[in-house]
């Protein structure tokens, strides 16, 4: 196989938009492969959101709560949508306070990315919180969670326990690999 697909404008001929909810927007784009024939590449968009590392002490602050998605109770960190004109990092304080009752003294950007660009327009970013302090939980009215604290040393193998969650998994080895975390 040569790399002649790089060298190809991958031209849009038609973009239909065919689904809107509350959550995201689906449809999708005829596109003009490198051979000429044309494809339908379906997708969903999603806005972006923030997955948020909470350290406090020795322990990784996480939130369990049931994903009618999969049918199944998951541990997570917190996480949640990034709202018009704000930073990751300031939807990752108001998500940490909303749904964990913690506010963040310090909070750092670790990565953002495309998740599952074979399908999605999903932006994620991951965000590293410490020096904790408690305040008010703030959970929106589909939110039924539990915040649970795990030690740093065991979160990694309890965030693998099934049902495994990508964005957690992501969040503990990006830190880890940063130095903010030993896993």
């Amino acid at each position: 196989m040569t790399d002649d697909w790089r060298d190809h404008d991958w031209p849009v001929l038609e973009s239909e938009v065919e689904y809107e909810t509350g959550w995201y927007t689906g449809g999708y784009d005829l596109v003009e492969q490198p051979d000429g024939t044309t494809k339908k590449y379906y997708w969903a968009e999603l806005p972006p959101a923030v997955v948020v590392l909470a350290v406090a002490g020795d322990d990784i602050v996480f939130v369990e709560q049931y994903r009618p998605a999969i049918r199944e109770a998951c541990l997570e960190c917190p996480a949640g949508i990034v709202e018009d004109g704000e930073s990751y990092t300031t939807a990752g304080a108001r998500e940490l306070r909303e749904e964990t009752g913690f506010d963040a003294n310090n909070l750092a950007l670790l990565e953002t990315f495309w998740v599952a660009t074979g399908v999605l327009r999903h932006e994620r970013g991951i965000v590293f919180a410490d020096g904790l302090t408690p305040t008010d939980q703030n959970l929106d009215d589909n939110e039924f969670l539990s915040v649970r604290s795990i030690p740093v040393e065991d979160a990694l193998d309890a965030a693998r326990e099934a049902p495994a969650n990508d964005a957690t998994i992501e969040a503990l080895l990006l830190a880890s690999e940063a130095g903010f975390i030993d896993g």
